[in-house]
């Protein structure tokens, strides 16, 4: 393997998103991810969606640069695979509900005593504690009790509004992904392996409070209270389309100005300041609009980049795809998938000037490296297949 995370081994028994694309993420940086999957079904997540050949696009977006290996952890001579596995695994992630692995035997304080510097990573929906730390929950739940459907609530009907793509599942990832790395840079100083919890719940305030709970960060009385960022986003409609615009300083704004043949309007003490915008901005945005509908998409943005205005066409995602600055960067590319077949995906958004990040493995079958993983640990092709007859572990049909 290549990459910054070379020599890293990684043991990935978590399913559907949260857990999986953060593993995803530290094995296309070159880290040695085997994926845990129950025998038989495996991750669900397999089966959810557009797929082809009894593996889905979600499935294969969140569990490339990985191993598969089916171990049926109900039972004992399956955990003792596992274990095998932890004596020389860096780093062990799952997302069962809380009081789960206990119940399997394979908690962290049974994994710490096979391997005393393993970075355990634990993640759940709402933390280990607390009122709700056994609620089931998927992305759509968190999008209600973090925030996310409120700020995104539509202000002519008052209804609140999903992003409708599993944004939490994937900020949790991320933020899972470089918590194990720092935990290796501590356990690279001082020898020490540790627990990381971390919930959904504690992942997805963190990334909104910035910009997204502005109103509840001032206690007390006094301060400037303007409104949140979000007032800013918006959507231009033109003839034959959108275009979407981000005017956030006094020259952009006049830039805006200018693009929509207002001049003028700097000089209107209803917007030449930021703050008579903000308490005017409706009125504002309504004046803009009207004068963009005289113009085509490629019109309108041709006028915005003439004023320096950072700005976009609403592109569909077939357009993102074809689009020059997607080519020039080569973020997507085609590959034939063993299962899938032809299919398109993304390359890892890092370079890396010293450790080159390179895409090995895609998306595996259930089970595929079964027997090479097993292989590794001394068995001989008798002993996999007598434990595949007595179900403790899945081959590949």
């Amino acid at each position: 393997m290549t990459g910054p995370l070379a020599g890293v081994k990684v043991v990935d028994c978590a399913a559907y998103i949260t857990g999986p694309f953060a593993a995803m993420l530290l094995g296309d940086q070159g880290a040695d991810v085997v994926k845990v999957e129950p025998i038989g079904f495996g991750d669900m997540l397999r089966h959810l969606g557009t797929g082809r050949g009894g593996m889905s696009t979600v499935f294969s977006g969140t569990n490339r640069s990985k191993r598969s290996i089916a171990l049926n952890l109900r039972e004992e001579a399956g955990r003792d695979i596992l274990f095998e596995l932890i004596a020389d695994t860096d780093v062990f992630i799952q997302n069962f509900r809380p009081g789960v692995v206990q119940r399997l035997g394979i908690d962290e304080a049974t994994l710490r005593e096979i391997k005393p510097d393993l970075v355990y990573v634990s993640i759940s929906a709402f933390g280990q504690e607390g009122p709700w730390a056994s609620k089931p929950a998927f992305d759509h739940v968190l999008q209600g009790a973090t925030g996310f459907a409120h700020i995104q609530t539509n202000k002519e009907t008052g209804e609140p509004g999903f992003v409708l793509h599993t944004v939490v599942d994937k900020l949790t990832a991320l933020t899972v992904s470089q918590a194990v790395t720092a935990a290796l840079f501590h356990r690279a100083n001082t020898g020490e392996g540790q627990h990381i919890e971390l919930s959904m719940l504690g992942a997805a305030l963190q990334f909104l409070w910035p910009d997204g709970m502005v109103s509840e960060s001032l206690l007390g009385e006094g301060g400037d209270h303007h409104p949140p960022l979000s007032a800013s986003y918006r959507f231009v409609t033109v003839k034959d389309g959108h275009v979407v615009i981000a005017a956030l300083t006094p020259d952009q704004i006049h830039g805006v100005m200018r693009a929509v043949g207002h001049p003028e309007f700097i000089e209107d003490p209803r917007f030449s300041t930021v703050q008579a915008l903000l308490e005017n901005l409706d009125e504002f945005q309504a004046a803009t609009t009207a004068a963009a509908l005289k113009l085509t998409v490629a019109e309108c943005v041709a006028a915005f980049e003439r004023e320096d205005v950072p700005c976009a066409p609403v592109m569909s995602p077939a357009e993102i795809i074809e689009h020059p600055q997607t080519e020039a960067q080569r973020f997507i590319s085609e590959v034939e998938h063993p299962v899938m077949g032809h299919i398109r995906q993304t390359r890892p958004p890092a370079t890396f000037s010293r450790s080159a990040v390179q895409v090995e493995r895609l998306a595996p079958g259930l089970g595929a490296d079964t027997r090479e993983i097993l292989g590794e640990l001394g068995r001989d092709e008798e002993a996999v297949n007598d434990l595949a007859a007595k179900g403790i572990i899945g081959l590949p049909s």
